[in-house]
């Protein structure tokens, strides 16, 4: 197992009706990068995921998403499928989780109708995103951007159109992360080598 994003702490939220593959595809290249993954719902117990129209997998949630916030983990995956997050998007506690994310600027990957979460948490204005098409009129009336792409990033937010994006998406979503994970180990260094008490050095004069 590769350890690229070993120590990294990503939630998924879902509920029942999630398409599974849109959930366990980056869930099992993540864990295979070496992140810890965390299934949080609105309930306890276990959540109904389906291929389509066909019931799939009974998934166990970790967490409920009232027991965390964004602050626990390092990075959220919305999955898609169309119940799940329009069940989600009536939660406000679920809403208050993905809005949190947003504010803290950490990075969000969002698929197929999840953009919805992100359109209830006030998340999309000035963004260009993509997602499902049926959402584009949402998006748009979010103060967002809408576009027809594989895949879009806009800053730390990721988005994806549909289950056959799925390659491009997971691939992008390891990539945003470890970008991200190389972004505070330079914050970090920076501020072992300049502590908050010492003053900065003076101007250097390049020759």
């Amino acid at each position: 197992m590769s350890s690229q994003l070993k120590g990294r702490k990503v939630a998924f939220l879902a509920t029942d009706g999630v398409e599974q593959v849109e959930l366990t595809a980056p869930w099992n290249v993540l864990k295979q990068a070496g992140a810890d993954v965390v299934l949080v719902s609105d309930k306890p117990g276990e959540i109904q995921a389906m291929n389509h129209d066909a019931k799939g997998q009974k998934l166990r949630v970790d967490v409920e998403v009232s027991r965390v916030t964004a602050r626990d983990f390092d990075a959220l995956v919305l999955p898609g499928g169309v119940a799940n997050p329009d069940k989600l998007r009536t939660n406000k506690v679920a809403v208050s989780f993905v809005r949190e994310f947003m504010e803290l600027d950490k990075p969000v990957a969002a698929i197929c109708h999840a953009p919805w979460l992100l359109v209830e948490a006030d998340a999309v204005r000035g963004r260009t995103i993509t997602s499902w098409p049926s959402l584009e009129t949402d998006v748009r009336n979010a103060g967002g951007a809408w576009v027809d792409k594989q895949v879009q990033v806009d800053q730390k937010l990721l988005t994806s159109r549909r289950p056959d994006d799925l390659p491009a998406f997971c691939a992008k979503l390891v990539e945003l992360l470890a970008d991200t994970i190389d972004e505070r180990r330079l914050d970090k260094m920076v501020e072992q080598s300049f502590p908050a008490s010492d003053p900065l050095p003076g101007p250097i004069a390049l020759g």
